[in-house]
């Protein structure tokens, strides 16, 4: 076994790739993966006798009532702390669904039959780019009036992060002109990518996009075009990549998250006091945890639809922290629904400009 095993790893052609991709310039691995928590982080998030949970084999003592007791109220209070930082927070989140005149060939199909058409996915694309053509990022360029983008006013170069097969990068080239694009599919290419050692992008500003990157792939994006790494000074820290030109990100599948990655781990304490929430603990107790339920019963008795608002919100704060975190590194960002929830429940969308490429 281990002399095949040998032989096929001599053979084997993703080692090749694998090894090749580390011989790179551009690779660092890990550059933008972020911390592993600290064991005291850990021990925050973990509810209040939960190794004695584990450890106690003799409920007659009575201390295991106690613990399920406790890890019902540390759930109940959880769900009132969510409701109390989306209410504080997450205000004025704009509808922005955008159709640019730049994007009319895709919308009226004027473009290679070649091409699946999904109007869903359409409009969210026109969507995305109309939004960043209003924040002034993107320039129209129809007819004639396409820019030239070697003469400096234009953007020469666009990346797109989780890009799949390419679409949305596709119709920023036959709208608006754009060629030079790059195009990274996996969570781990942008984890391990530094984007200021790419060789064809140096000296050249460029535009990051994105849409549906799925749960951390949006922190590790933004760590990689906003450059905040370990080994930087803390003014480093708080400035722009001067080759970015703007970015826009639809986020999605925000249950995938992870603490280590979340690019706004640090920012408790600018969040709102929710310690009031304890005033609002003992009706809700009374209500939800006056009968001999479990945690998960707590959860299953709710209704579909408080879930699903539960969800929503913390949706909306795990977004809005990011945007926060944008603000902080110099971005003019906005966080908008830029599709209708019909068109897509992922409705989310990042979007910031350079204050040094207006």
């Amino acid at each position: 076994m281990r002399q095949n095993l040998e032989g096929h790893v001599r053979r084997c052609p993703l080692l090749k790739q694998v090894q090749s991709l580390t011989l790179q310039p551009f690779y660092q691995k890990g550059i933008n993966a972020g911390k592993e928590e600290d064991q005291e982080e850990l021990e925050t998030f973990r509810p209040k006798g939960a190794d004695d949970l584990e450890s106690s084999n003799d409920p007659a003592s009575g201390s295991l009532d106690n613990i399920l007791s406790e890890m019902k109220r540390n759930a109940v209070y959880s769900m009132t702390k969510i409701e109390h930082v989306h209410e504080s927070i997450c205000k004025d989140i704009q509808d922005s669904y955008q159709v640019p005149e730049a994007c009319g060939i895709w919308i009226k199909r004027e473009v290679d039959r070649k091409l699946p058409f999904q109007e869903k996915h359409v409009m969210q694309q026109v969507s995305i780019l109309g939004n960043l053509e209003g924040l002034g990022v993107l320039k129209s360029s129809l007819g004639k009036e396409r820019a030239d983008y070697d003469d400096g006013t234009g953007i020469p170069a666009v990346v797109e992060f989780g890009a799949g097969r390419g679409y949305l990068t596709q119709m920023l080239a036959d709208c608006y002109g754009i060629k030079r694009c790059f195009w990274l599919k996996e969570n781990r290419t942008i984890e391990d990518l530094n984007l200021n050692a790419v060789g064809s992008l140096r000296e050249d500003p460029y535009l990051a996009i994105g849409k549906h990157l799925c749960g951390p792939a949006t922190d590790l994006t933004l760590r990689c075009c906003l450059g905040e790494h370990s080994n930087q000074s803390n003014a480093e820290l708080n400035s722009v990549n001067p080759n970015l030109r703007g970015l826009a990100i639809a986020t999605c599948c925000h249950h995938l998250c992870q603490w280590k990655h979340y690019i706004n781990a640090d920012h408790g304490a600018d969040l709102p006091d929710v310690t009031d929430c304890k005033l609002h603990l003992e009706s809700i107790e009374k209500k939800q945890c006056g009968e001999d339920y479990g945690v998960e019963e707590i959860v299953r008795n709710m209704k579909a639809v408080e879930r699903a608002v539960l969800g929503f919100m913390c949706k909306k704060i795990i977004d809005m922290g990011r945007l926060m975190w944008m603000k902080e590194h110099g971005l003019d960002a906005q966080f908008v629904k830029y599709v209708p929830s019909s068109v897509s429940p992922e409705n989310h969308l990042l979007i910031g400009r350079c204050p040094n490429h207006l």
